[in-house]
């Protein structure tokens, strides 16, 4: 449907039906990046603006999902910036990761503690390694859709490297759980 509001020249209904269409699979992807409310409304605004005003340079390279998260990663860049946090109030960090659900407790004070230290561990994580563990674990993309979303942004990575590279940092993360005794 947006490929063809594009096509007929309509890139205001296009950019709509694109927000509608895979603006909920973003903001869930941005929340699980930056894990703070405001931080995620701001990069949120800054995407919903940024592919309202740049659908009608999509060249079709890749599928508009791919495309939006690209979008996506750009403003979740841009909203963590040294310069942008100096003009904005952090906000404590309250989603659990993806992988705390995954921990099974017996009470839920343990759920919670659990969580806090899943989320310390995952601050651990540079910006590319969470956005890589985001891309792949939470939104379930594809190796190649991973490999276009990073190179526009400027990162040039084969889908091997970045096997290689989710690969390693599984380990990691499993090193760094095992250390904080949050698996055996």
């Amino acid at each position: 449907m947006v490929l063809s509001l594009l096509q007929a020249g309509d890139t205001r209904k296009a950019a709509t039906a694109l927000l509608r269409t895979h603006g909920p699979s973003v903001l869930r992807y941005l929340r699980s990046l930056l894990r703070e409310e405001g931080a995620v409304d701001d990069a949120f605004s800054l995407f919903a603006e940024w592919a309202w005003s740049g659908i009608n340079r999509f060249r079709g390279d890749s599928s508009l999902r791919t495309w939006a998260f690209g979008v996506a990663w750009n403003a979740a860049r841009r909203v963590s910036d040294e310069a942008w946090r100096k003009h904005k109030e952090r906000l404590k960090t309250r989603d659990a990761s993806k992988l705390a659900q995954e921990i099974r407790a017996s009470s839920a004070l343990e759920v919670q503690r659990q969580s806090d230290r899943l989320d310390e561990l995952r601050r651990k994580l540079s910006p590319e390694e969470q956005n890589l563990l985001a891309l792949r674990i939470d939104q379930e993309l594809s190796w190649d859709e991973i490999a276009t979303i990073l190179a526009g942004s400027g990162e040039q990575a084969s889908v091997a490297v970045l096997r290689k590279r989710f690969e390693r940092l599984k380990d990691r993360i499993a090193r760094m759980a095992r250390e904080r005794g949050l698996v055996k």
